[in-house]
């Protein structure tokens, strides 16, 4: 970018748009691109001070897997709906005839705000003000979803040393039958489960608090500035952004399409659990549209791990990583 010798178009993770509109990369989205069939929160991804810049790819979000048949035998037969069910769930799946675990819970490092972010969405708190300018870490409603997270852990539901790349490998075995993660982990536990293995697990949305909330990730396509061949570069997106696209493109990759209207095919809608994460896409919001969250979201990891792993208090967390936020600042 800083030599001028950006591609035309480029796939864009959907928590480097602000980043990349800071540094004056990417253009503004041209009006004869229509932008009302995609889900909220992936149109979210893409704005920035209220500027739509490129167009939504494809989205994931987050769900819970977890074992129908070892649900079935310890007497659970509902999914739960409330943050109090997943954790009475969680324990009754850990008592199943091959449990160590109830439910695989990622205990701070990379990536970890993805799953406590969601619990403070659907507490009704957040991380960053409306109008992005300030940091709103320390909330009650923050402090509460980071303690029932840490509770998994306390209450020896959670594993908070787990090895690495092993959640696949548990869930098929029923030593952790339960997770949190996306669309992407349901070729990776029927590959290694093998044949029937589909019918053995379920999928389910978020719990509520306040509400179901969930973390949607993804990538988007921008057109960078400066770019000689602006009309082509505007025509691929907009090809790309047709419904009969997305639903080719998810045929031979199996990535969600952003336009709900695609989800009509029945290539899409014919999986039941895919019919869930459409469901949770309703509810599910992309991180702050700030230039600085990516390094925002690595000091909020670290603290996550200290809650996890050192038993440290909720509130000193929040604390210690709202100051540090402020440090870092917005990029705004």
């Amino acid at each position: 970018m800083a030599a001028g010798t950006a591609p035309d178009v480029a796939q864009v993770g959907s928590t480097w748009m602000a980043e990349f509109v800071g540094l004056n990369a990417l253009e503004p989205t041209p009006d004869l691109l229509e932008t009302d069939d995609y889900f909220p929160g992936a149109l979210d991804s893409v704005t920035v001070d209220d500027v739509v810049y490129g167009v939504p790819w494809y989205v994931e979000t987050r769900l819970v897997f977890y074992r129908k048949d070892i649900a079935e035998q310890v007497g659970v037969t509902e999914p739960p709906t409330d943050w109090e069910g997943l954790f009475e769930m969680a324990r009754a799946l850990q008592g199943g005839p091959d449990g160590t675990w109830g439910i695989a819970l990622q205990p701070g490092g990379d990536g970890s705000w993805q799953t406590v972010l969601p619990l403070c969405w659907s507490n009704g708190g957040d991380v960053v003000s409306e109008d992005g300018g300030e940091f709103t870490f320390e909330t009650s409603q923050n402090e509460e979803a980071l303690a029932y997270y840490q509770s998994y852990f306390t209450e020896g539901i959670s594993d908070p040393s787990p090895a690495e790349g092993t959640t696949e490998q548990d869930f098929v075995s029923g030593a952790v039958p339960m997770f949190i993660s996306g669309p992407w982990m349901m070729a990776a536990v029927e590959d290694l489960g093998g044949e029937g293995f589909a019918d053995k697990y379920g999928v389910f949305v978020m719990p509520e608090k306040e509400s179901s909330a969930s973390f949607l990730g993804g990538a988007n396509i921008g057109v960078f500035q400066g770019t000689k061949n602006r009309d082509g570069a505007w025509k691929l997106v907009e090809y790309l952004s047709r419904p009969e696209v997305q639903v080719e493109w998810f045929t031979q990759v199996t990535d969600l399409p952003a336009l709900q209207s695609a989800w009509e095919d029945e290539a899409v809608s014919a999986n039941e659990k895919f019919e869930a994460f459409r469901t949770q896409l309703q509810s599910a919001f992309a991180p702050p549209t700030i230039a600085t969250w990516e390094q925002v979201a690595a000091r909020f990891d670290a603290q996550i791990e200290q809650v996890c792993k050192q038993d440290l208090a909720p509130k000193d967390a929040l604390a210690t990583t709202q100051s540090e936020a402020q440090g870092i600042g917005t990029g705004g």
